[in-house]
Formats: C-alpha cells, sequence, structure tokens
C-alpha cells in the first residue's frame, strides 16, 4: 500500500487492487459502486434512529494509512498494553495480530495445521487460497448490498483474518485475534472470513485495542462466518478501544442443518461503538446463541443492532443483551426476530436489560418481531432500570457499604451474560475490566 492516497476515493481502491488478480480488483471497484450509490443513513432511518452519524462520524477528514506496515513485527516492539492484553489468554489455538489494519503475526498449532486449518492473514490468502476467496468473500455471506458502511470495508479493506476448519475437525482451544490501532484522524478496514466446514468446532476471539485519540479514529470490520452442516462455532468481539475511536463492526453470520453458530459482542471501549449482527438461520436444526454485554460511561455511545432471521424450519435463537451505564453516557439497541414464511416450529427468544447508574445516562431499547409463520414460539422482552433501593438496603444490612453493595449488584447484573459464554480467558479479562471500572477495592 505505500503510496496510496490518504483520501477515500476510487483512486485509493485502484491503488489497494493495483497487485491483486482480476476478479478482486472488480470486487473492489464494484462494492465502492454500491457504497458511492447507496445513501449515507441518516436518523429517518429507524435503524439509525438514535445515532447521528452527520455528529459523530468525521468521514471526510479521515484518510487510509499511509504507507505499508510491516508483515511481521517481533513481540518485544508491540504496545505495552496489546502485549499485556495476549498475556492475560496466552492459550490458544493459534494467534494472529493485526496492526493498524496490518497482519504483523500469525501462529498455529502443528497438530492442526496437519489436519487442515488454516488460520492467516487476507492478504497472504490472495496468493495461496485464491479460489475460496474467490468463492466466499463479500459474496454469499456479507455482499456490499448489505449496506452502506459494508461496502466501504469491502472496497476498502487491507488486511484480514481467514480461518478455516476442515470437515470433522475439533479444535480445542480458541483462536485469539489481536488488533490494536495507533493513528488518529485514519480509517482502518478489516475483514474476517471464517469458515466451518461439515462437523467441525472452533472458538474465536477478537480484542480490538487502542490508546486514547486526540482526534478521531475510524475502525472498520466486516465479519463473515458460515457453519456448514453440523458445525459449532462461538465468535467473541471485545471492543476496548480508547477515547476518540469509533468503532463499527458489519457482523453476519450463516448457520446451516443441525449448525450451531454462537456470538458474543462486548462493548467496553471507544467514544461511539455500533454493533450490527445478522443471524441468518438458514437450515433446519440451527442454533444461535446472541449475547451481548456493553458498561458505557462519560459520554460514551453504544449502538446494538441485531436481527434474527430465521428462514428455515425448526430453529432456535435466544438473544440476551444487558448493560450498565454510568456518567452522561447513551446507549442504543435494537433487535428484530424474523420468523418466515415457512420457518415452522420456531423457537426464538430476545431480551435486553439495562441498569441505569447515573441521573444523566439514558438507554433506548426498540425490540421488535415479524412473524409470517403459525406454528411458532417467539417473545421480546426489554427494561430500562436504576439500582433497586430494596436490594442495596439488604447488602447493606449484612455488613457491605453503599458502594460495595452497588459493585455487587451490577457484577451480578453483568455476570450473567458471561455465565452463559464460559470461554476460557474471555470472562475472567472481561470480568477483571468490569471491576477496574467499578473501582473495586
Amino acid at each position: 500500500m505505500e503510496g496510496v492516497t490518504p483520501a477515500l476515493n476510487q483512486e485509493a481502491v485502484k491503488l489497494l487492487a493495483a497487485n491483486e488478480p482480476d476478479w478482486l480488483r472488480e470486487r473492489r471497484l464494484h462494492a465502492w459502486s454500491v457504497y458511492e450509490r447507496t445513501p449515507l443513513p441518516t436518523t429517518r432511518l429507524e435503524e439509525w434512529r438514535y445515532t447521528d452519524l452527520s455528529r459523530t462520524l468525521e468521514l471526510d477528514s479521515l484518510g487510509l494509512p499511509p504507507r505499508e506496515a510491516p508483515r511481521s513485527l517481533a513481540v518485544d516492539r508491540y504496545p505495552e498494553r496489546l502485549r499485556n492484553a495476549m498475556e492475560k489468554d496466552w492459550d490458544a489455538s493459534g494467534h494472529l495480530v493485526e496492526m493498524d489494519g496490518s497482519v504483523v503475526h500469525t501462529d498455529l498449532l502443528d497438530d492442526l495445521r496437519r489436519q487442515g486449518v488454516v488460520l492467516t492473514s487476507l492478504q497472504e490468502a490472495v496468493e495461496t487460497h485464491e479460489e475460496f476467496l474467490r468463492e466466499h468473500l463479500a459474496t454469499e455471506v456479507l455482499p456490499p448490498e448489505t449496506g452502506k458502511f459494508q461496502a466501504l470495508n469491502a472496497a476498502l479493506w487491507t488486511d484480514g483474518i481467514l480461518l478455516i476448519v476442515p470437515k470433522g475437525v475439533q479444535v480445542e482451544l480458541p483462536a485469539r485475534i489481536s488488533r490494536w490501532t495507533s493513528e488518529a484522524g485514519r480509517a482502518f478496514f478489516s475483514r474476517t472470513l471464517i469458515v466451518a466446514e461439515e462437523g467441525s468446532r472452533v472458538s474465536y476471539v477478537d480484542e480490538c485495542l487502542s490508546d486514547d485519540f486526540d482526534r478521531q479514529s475510524f475502525v472498520s470490520t466486516g465479519v463473515e462466518i458460515l457453519a456448514r452442516d453440523g458445525a459449532q462455532v462461538q465468535y467473541v468481539s471485545l471492543q476496548r478501544m480508547g477515547r476518540g475511536a469509533f468503532h463499527l463492526s458489519q457482523q453476519r453470520t450463516l448457520a446451516l442443518r443441525d449448525a450451531t453458530l454462537d456470538t458474543l459482542n462486548v462493548s467496553l471501549g471507544a467514544s461511539v461503538a455500533r454493533v450490527d449482527l445478522n443471524a441468518q438461520l438458514l437450515g433446519a436444526g440451527a442454533n444461535s446463541d446472541m449475547l451481548g454485554l456493553y458498561f458505557a460511561g462519560d459520554d460514551q455511545h453504544f449502538d446494538h443492532n441485531t436481527r434474527q432471521d430465521h428462514i428455515a424450519p425448526n430453529t432456535r435463537s435466544d438473544l440476551l443483551y444487558k448493560g450498565a451505564l454510568e456518567g452522561r453516557s447513551r446507549t442504543v439497541f435494537r433487535g428484530i426476530i424474523k420468523v418466515y414464511e415457512g420457518a415452522q416450529r420456531t423457537d426464538a427468544y430476545q431480551t435486553n436489560r439495562n441498569l441505569i447508574l447515573s441521573d444523566h445516562a439514558r438507554a433506548d431499547s426498540l425490540p421488535n418481531l415479524e412473524i409470517a409463520a403459525d406454528d411458532v414460539r417467539c417473545s421480546h422482552g426489554a427494561t430500562v432500570g436504576q439500582l433497586d433501593e430494596e436490594v442495596l438496603f439488604y447488602l447493606m444490612s449484612r455488613g457491605l457499604d453503599r458502594r460495595q453493595a452497588e459493585r455487587l449488584v451490577v457484577r451480578g447484573f453483568l455476570g450473567e451474560v458471561l455465565a452463559k459464554f464460559p470461554l476460557g480467558g474471555v470472562v475472567a479479562k472481561v470480568s477483571e475490566i468490569i471491576e477496574q471500572r467499578l473501582g473495586a477495592d
């Protein structure tokens, strides 16, 4: 990418594609054309009603990284915060480190490599797995037509991750991805493609970090996950960016017959964070647990937009998103369960709970149902409330002071989400961060 113009325009797309195969160049340019003709979302749209991009996103002032990052970088040259985060959960089937939009390290257990598991950067995969990318990248799972920012990501991604788990392979330890952003005033576009073949199993933990910025940085991630018949996939996104960051994650998951595809989105950092998650249950017997946890403070703005699409019969999904709010923070949850015609015996649930810890914080919750089948079990619910004074009084009567009682209630409130997703390292790390936010003794 050396010499790439900093502007987000068609010339940048052409420069990115200069040394890529013709099919990829055409795919990028097509995505850019979709981006250009798709209007910028406004608050007139239901999905963006509470996030005003004209006030929160400075896209016109941002540019791509001006130079190519090194393809490899020694661990001792990583920022201290990144090293500390990685050391807390080192046990893994493999590691990948991405810095400022470029992958600088990958490793994978030899036994998994011998079984055909692939964990590599997208730039490397263009050379080593070209036909696989040609079939799957930005095609069936997350095509540019999905939305304006999905198209922008498909046009301007600079690197990303490819994970392939062959048929029947069981990956016991999670793949751990660490992303670091260091530059202010830049836009970083990364893409993830995960394909779990029939009867395989894999867990994937993606942690996004940065220090605070004195001006905005924009981080866009496009996530495509395909679980074929009988596959089991766990996907975790742990967003811990610093102030000044605008983090946008566009996730789409496809679960085929008898597949299980579970997700956990944790939003703790960034000034503005938006998650768009669409789970599609395409095969009979498909399952998806969709969990979310967020803890907002100061003037942070978190927006979670979810969709559970039940397209095949005999499918199940269960969504639980819980958040705590301090300061003048604001959170938005919008979720929809859509049951398509013919998707009989759908079992779908959606719950959003919010705990307000400040007189100035605000949470908006908009759960919805669209049902076109008559043999279904579907429900949704949402709550926004403050700490229960009776509960606090009870705990204080047992010897806790008020601050200790509040911390205990918040831990229990958020801990319900983590208890449903007991993946090694993730629960301990998130629990520790929550303790720090609560000002534990």
